[in-house]
């Protein structure tokens, strides 16, 4: 029997690759992609993966060519294109979804990645430097992948079953993002200068800069009533059916 040859294309990340370590093939800024098969239309319906949260990324894992490169291994920005990616190739650049009530159709093409100064960016080294305006502290921190994700879900999830009523999610993040403080990169006194001496409007001014670099594909687009709206990407994003 012949052999058929999946059609691939070849996307482009908004890091640029310049996030990964040099020896990783994403430091390329390239990723490729085939296009979707019956084989994935039964990974969107497996229930299974729908019930534990996997099914978008045992999605996209199905579709890189390259299997030593996991899903994990990105960084949600770069994730989020190729999810655009994924969705165009396999069903078009048309898709039809409701917002505020009202059918819109956006053309998936218009997407286009975030403008984000790239000058600050060093081929390969995912560390950054933040001075807090109030108290003059200089924080050290990283932006986050899928591995980092996960011990933060991880983590939630074991401080929900000591406290129920817990909701740390905001310093969770913080305490696994930051890398050193004034220089010091001791876990603990990291632990504990967010708990205790993380300014609330330095905290915010720090998210709001972690936002700005964050490489990603810029998902607002404008409708035709003149308002901006945000493509949720999710089950029907893939399939309408799903």
């Amino acid at each position: 029997m012949s052999k058929f040859k999946f059609p691939t294309e070849e996307v482009e990340l908004p890091s640029k690759g310049l996030l990964y370590p040099k020896d990783s093939p994403l430091s390329s800024g390239k990723l490729e992609l085939k296009y979707m098969t019956a084989k994935e239309e039964d990974i969107l319906t497996n229930q299974s993966f729908i019930q534990k949260g996997t099914v978008l990324d045992k999605l996209l894992q199905s579709l890189i060519i390259n299997k030593d490169i996991k899903t994990d291994d990105l960084f949600v920005g770069d994730k989020n294109a190729l999810f655009v990616a994924a969705r165009i190739l396999g069903y078009g650049k048309d898709y039809k979804v409701t917002i505020a009530g009202k059918e819109e159709n956006i053309d998936l093409t218009q997407l286009e990645p975030k403008k984000v100064d790239l000058t600050i960016f060093e081929s390969g080294n995912n560390k950054f430097i933040y001075k807090l305006e109030n108290t003059g502290t200089v924080l050290e921190f990283k932006l986050m992948n899928g591995h980092d994700e996960k011990q933060i879900e991880r983590e939630l999830a074991g401080l929900k079953k000591i406290s129920p009523n817990n909701s740390s999610e905001l310093t969770t993040r913080l305490k696994h993002m930051i890398l050193s403080v004034d220089g010091n990169e001791e876990k603990k006194d990291i632990r504990d200068f967010v708990d205790n001496y993380f300014l609330a409007r330095d905290a915010r001014s720090f998210r709001e800069y972690v936002r700005s670099i964050q490489p990603d594909i810029d998902m607002t687009v404008l409708l035709d009533s003149g308002e901006e709206a945000v493509v949720p990407i999710g089950l029907n994003f893939f399939w309408p059916d799903a």
